[in-house]
């Protein structure tokens, strides 16, 4: 009787602790952009800069413009991180969204990045449509819907939020949190990329960043 209670006791604690960093995946990846901004690679490196604020240094997408044209309807601004590829893992930062309010103000999550055809996004938009405050996948046609529950809206302010995307490949399943880390305000399922990899960026806004984790499993580029 006592084993199996503390068997269901141990199999409960990781059930909670799948959604938690480092719990149950090694963190690969982690920057605050006190030196600099060289593990990145943005699509339009003249769109981002490092630059120092009350906080520290942040990496700062600073244009609405963009010199990169997507092969298919999808973000403009994206600066992914260098040469890491993971499957399962959670990725969590901090972000500010730098735009005068108005109704499709975002900032976006990247994952599954495969090339530029081939990815999944998180846009966190102001208020919901088909277009945005979704989970979206881009898969050699413009961005697709696959959000499976979301909100009526991101809560932009111009303050300080925390963000986090968390990722199972084996069964598809995609959670995203904004502030509140333990109840996640989006959810998706799909299994089309299972390794890829992860970046920070807007549609067509602007943004800053600071302190971007990654915990996962690291796989060799296919």
């Amino acid at each position: 009787m006592y084993r199996a209670f503390a068997v269901l006791f141990a199999l409960c604690l990781l059930a909670v602790a799948g959604d938690e960093p480092g719990k149950t995946l090694p963190l690969v990846f982690e920057d605050d952009f006190e030196k600099g901004a060289d593990r990145w690679e943005p699509t339009d490196p003249k769109g981002w800069k490092v630059i120092e604020t009350k906080q520290g240094k942040v990496f700062s997408q600073f244009r609405k413009d963009s010199a990169y044209k997507p092969p298919h309807r999808s973000p403009y601004h994206i600066a992914l991180v260098k040469d890491i590829v993971v499957s399962d893992f959670v990725l969590q930062a901090k972000c500010q969204s730098t735009v005068k309010d108005y109704p499709h103000r975002d900032l976006c999550l990247f994952f599954g990045h495969q090339d530029p055809a081939h990815f999944y996004y998180v846009h966190l938009g102001k208020r919901t449509d088909d277009h945005a405050n979704q989970i979206f996948i881009v898969n050699a046609a413009d961005r697709k819907k696959i959000s499976t529950r979301t909100t009526p809206g991101t809560n932009w302010t111009d303050s300080w939020h925390n963000v986090k995307v968390v990722r199972s490949a084996g069964d598809g399943t995609i959670k995203v949190y904004f502030d509140d880390m333990k109840n996640p305000i989006m959810t998706a399922k799909d299994t089309t990329f299972t390794w890829g990899r992860v970046g920070i960026g807007s549609f067509d806004d602007t943004g800053n960043w600071d302190d971007v984790k990654l915990w996962g499993k690291k796989v060799e580029k296919k």
